[in-house]
């Protein structure tokens, strides 16, 4: 069944910045580069960290089990090539700045091939016990590939107490210039379902949704003719929610498409729903049917700064300077590099910074007119609508969303709680316009300072 939505399917508040996906939504994925050394950091989830399995000189086999704990929140860390263990030392990490990683010496230069998966033909997520899949999901090391890193097995696990009755499957991919998960909707599509339909068997989910965003026509087609072709659109329902940052939060996505609000403090198994990013599922997918481990993953290099953008499927631990090269390098006034988006992402201190099966996502090297400057613009604190922000109480989310403009309520948080929303834009590329849930906000030309504020609106 095909659900077409109306301008309300969303949440309240959000903003539109622009998207930027034009670099690289056209790019099919590709084999990323071959980089002589991986970097696997041993805390790559939220969780307890992984302790080391090998040792300093031992060789390792691909898809070789390097790094585990035993803590209910956690997952494995595997080897995503053969070679040996040159080093277990302290890395640059996106979030820690620095963890501990175990350094591998790879054996081949072979590029990294795409993923061989191949849906069964008499393919029955029946034949596949709830217990089993969690527990091949606990194996192959598979967390939130999203950004949040939350263990997908835990998310998974049946609980009697509060049983998971809706399972929503997150395509919006929301954070501008990112394509990496746009790409495997439209390339894997038929491993995405595979994962979606044992992922509703794990965790016992009676409904599910596809969320995608309306500006995504071709992955909405190319989803909808495949669960037609397997003969799912009966079991699968496509939500086309509205283009706006952030869709892809989970509490904003379960107020848009189920028309819940997850409690102050709670989470949405609270309320029975199970939010999966669709580069998750299709991993699972790999990890039940192949038994694979998750050692890989589809980035995007992409932005204003980098010479190739493209989305690329690369080893899990490869360095920031080996995507930036293998793209073609920075142009000359390249000023940062970004994982993980420029409205979320955390600028990288050092270009070793390896991927990881979360933040690798993007890179996006910045042009130095995309520098922010030293001028700081006061803001509103930060919406309810947007992450970061502490979640108001039902009674104060529902007046929220009758509220409009700078006028209406702004949730009261401590200072220690308040965050700054800026939009960074170059001054001569700066549209006129920004659109803001259909409202326009007129912007001079001739501000010297590129940074844009970005307020609170119902």
């Amino acid at each position: 069944m095909f659900l077409l939505t109306n301008d309300n399917a969303s949440f309240a508040g959000g903003v539109h910045p622009p998207e930027g996906k034009h670099l690289t939504e056209d790019r099919a994925i590709e084999p990323g580069p071959s980089a002589k050394e991986l970097a696997l950091l041993l805390s790559q989830h939220i969780g307890a960290p992984a302790q080391p399995l090998v040792k300093k000189g031992e060789a390792v086999q691909a898809g070789q089990k390097i790094g585990d704990c035993q803590a209910f929140i956690g997952a494995p860390v595997h080897a995503p090539v053969a070679g040996k263990v040159r080093d277990i030392a302290l890395q640059p990490h996106p979030v820690l700045g620095r963890s501990p990683a175990i350094l591998i010496e790879t054996q081949s230069d072979i590029p990294p091939t795409g993923p061989s998966f191949v849906r069964p033909p008499d393919f029955d997520p029946a034949a596949y016990p709830p217990e089993q899949i969690c527990q091949a999901v606990r194996e192959a090391g598979i967390v939130g590939m999203g950004g949040a890193g939350f263990p997908t097995s835990v998310k998974l696990q049946p609980d009697a107490k509060t049983p998971k009755e809706t399972l929503i499957v997150n395509g919006c991919e929301c954070e501008p210039y990112i394509t990496c998960d746009y790409r495997v909707m439209l390339e894997w599509t038929d491993q995405v379902l595979t994962g979606i339909q044992l992922a509703q068997r794990a965790c016992g989910a009676s409904k599910v949704f596809f969320a995608l965003e309306d500006n995504k026509p071709q992955a909405i087609e190319q989803v909808t003719a495949s669960l037609q072709k397997l003969g799912l659109s009966s079991q699968i329902t496509v939500v086309r929610v509205k283009t706006k940052y952030p869709q892809g939060g989970e509490r904003q996505l379960i107020r848009a498409v189920l028309q819940k609000i997850v409690p102050t403090g709670g989470i949405p198994p609270a309320i029975g729903v199970v939010v999966s990013n669709v580069a998750t599922v299709a991993a699972l997918a790999d990890a039940v049917v192949n038994g694979r481990p998750l050692t890989h993953r589809v980035v995007t290099v992409t932005g204003e700064g980098i010479a190739r953008p493209g989305n690329y499927y690369v080893p899990i631990g490869t360095p920031v300077q080996a995507l930036i090269d293998h793209c073609g390098g920075l142009e000359k006034d390249s000023a940062r590099a970004v994982l993980g988006g420029p409205m979320m992402g955390l600028a990288v201190a050092a270009l070793n910074t390896p991927s990881t099966k979360t933040r690798g996502r993007s890179d996006r090297p910045a042009s130095r007119q995309d520098a922010p400057s030293d001028r700081m613009y006061p803001l509103w604190p930060l919406p309810a609508g947007l992450p970061g922000a502490s979640e108001p109480d039902e009674n104060r989310a529902r007046r929220q969303e009758q509220s409009h403009g700078p006028g209406g309520e702004i949730p009261r948080h401590g200072l220690h709680r308040m965050r700054l929303l800026q939009l960074c834009l170059p001054v001569e590329r700066r549209p006129d316009r920004l659109h803001q849930d259909g409202q326009d906000l007129s912007r001079s030309a001739k501000e010297e300072n590129a940074r844009v504020s970005v307020k609170e609106y119902g």
